[in-house]
Parts: structure tokens; sequence; C-alpha cells
């Protein structure tokens, strides 16, 4: 059967990932569900080609390719990472928190986990965010000044005081504390364990949260096996800089 023929419900039941393209053509699912794609598209006025073309380049990232970053220069990994965290907050996290929100509270096995997710969830996230641009306001600032002191473009000061207010091991110890960011979400969802007959909505729940956790787990190893050492090893190199400097005057 061609895709335009299906049901929404059966599109989003063959692949979770649907129900994310959907999504960002201004479709939520679970409110056509029983709507063919066609009819949908007739009735949001969406461009059909356009839409199937999504469809069907609905695949996930294959994060193996980001052993290369071990190659690149401390400066290009914060690059990478602060685009990690641009797509965590501007796209993954207001779909999924869409997706909780909607969650339906009737009676049955998942009544009371929809409960505790509705209220657990959009706490993580404001803790989430938070974090991240705690990290992006002190700790990337910071690497990015001891960086160009390696280029000789800084005011001396400035890097004194910053080298006594920050610590990079420091922030690396800090960081461990919230690299199970998502203990309290597993909990709730027992794994993300599912039962044989869970509804449809709660599946795509879980698959979109399980997907999420893993892509943080991918990203703080990549923090702590590549970006950590990169910044430990620089900030050595910008103290025997200026060390150097200040015996030499």
């Amino acid at each position: 059967m061609d895709l335009n023929q299906k049901k929404i419900s059966d599109l989003v039941g063959e692949n979770y990932l649907y129900a994310s393209v959907l999504h960002y053509f201004g479709i939520q699912f679970y409110d056509y569900s029983e709507l063919t794609l066609h009819q949908v598209c007739e009735a949001k006025g969406i461009r059909m080609e356009a839409l199937i073309s999504g469809l069907e380049s609905a695949v996930e990232v294959d994060e193996s390719e980001e052993v290369a970053l071990v190659g690149y220069p401390i400066e290009l990994v914060i690059e990478y990472l602060k685009h990690a965290h641009y797509l965590f907050i501007k796209r993954r996290l207001p779909y999924i928190t869409t997706l909780v929100a909607d969650l339906s509270e009737e009676p049955g096995f998942y009544s009371s986990i929809v409960k505790d997710l509705k209220f657990v969830f959009p706490l993580f996230v404001e803790d989430f965010i938070h974090h991240i641009h705690e990290e992006e306001d002190s700790l990337f600032r910071y690497v990015s000044l001891l960086k160009k002191v390696t280029s000789n473009h800084y005011n001396p000061s400035q890097v004194y005081y910053e080298m006594e207010k920050y610590s990079i091991q420091q922030h690396a110890i800090n960081h461990d504390v919230h690299d199970d960011e998502m203990k309290g979400i597993r909990n709730i969802t027992n794994d993300y364990q599912l039962q044989t007959n869970a509804p449809l909505h709660i599946r795509v729940v879980y698959a979109e949260l399980e997907s999420f956790e893993k892509s943080l787990v991918t990203h703080a190893r990549i923090e702590d096996e590549i970006f950590f050492p990169k910044a430990l090893m620089l900030e050595r190199e910008v103290k025997i800089l200026l060390q150097q400097k200040v015996r030499s005057n």
C-alpha cells in the first residue's frame, strides 16, 4: 500500500520515528490516527510530496562517526557540543514535552505513570536546560578564553582572574554528577518496559525517551573522553605559558 493511503496510526506503528516527522509538519499523530496520510495532507494543506520525502528519510543518526572528534581541535569540539545542545533544546525536548503533555490520563495500567511523567518531565527539562546554559556560559567560555592565550590574543589580568576562579578538573567532577540525568524517568517507566497491549501514544513516548537518553549517554561520553581531556591539556599548556611569561618579565 502507498504511504499516502495508510492510516496515521499504522504509519507510526510501523516506525515511531514517523511521529516526529509528522510533528514537525504540524501533525500530532494521536489527533489524526484514523485518517490516511492523504486525508491529513488535504485537511492541513500540506504538500504530500514534501511530507512523504520527510517520512522516507526518517533514519536515526549514526553516532559512531563521532569518533572523528578525537582529532578535532578543541574549539571545533565545543561547536559540535553547542550544536548538540541546540538540537536538544530547540527540537527534541519540545517534541517530547508535547508528547508527554498530551498523554491521556484515562484509568488503566499507565494512569499513574502518565501522571508521574507529566509532573516529573517538565522539571527534568527545566533542570537540563539550566545545566546546558550554565555549561556554555561558564565552562565553554573559559576554555575558549584559554584557547585565545595559545594564540597570543588575550588580556593577562583577565586570564589570571579566570584561572583563579575556574578549574577544568572541578568541572569534570561536577559533570559526573549530571551524567545520569534521566534516572528518575527510567524509574517511572520501569526502564521503558512496555506491556504487550500498550497504547501507541505510550509506545512513542517511551521510544523517544529511550532514544533521548541514548543521545545523552553519547553526548556525555564525548564530553568525558574527548572534551575534558583536551581542555585539561589546554589548561596545563596555558599555565606553562603564563609561568614562562612571568619569568621573562
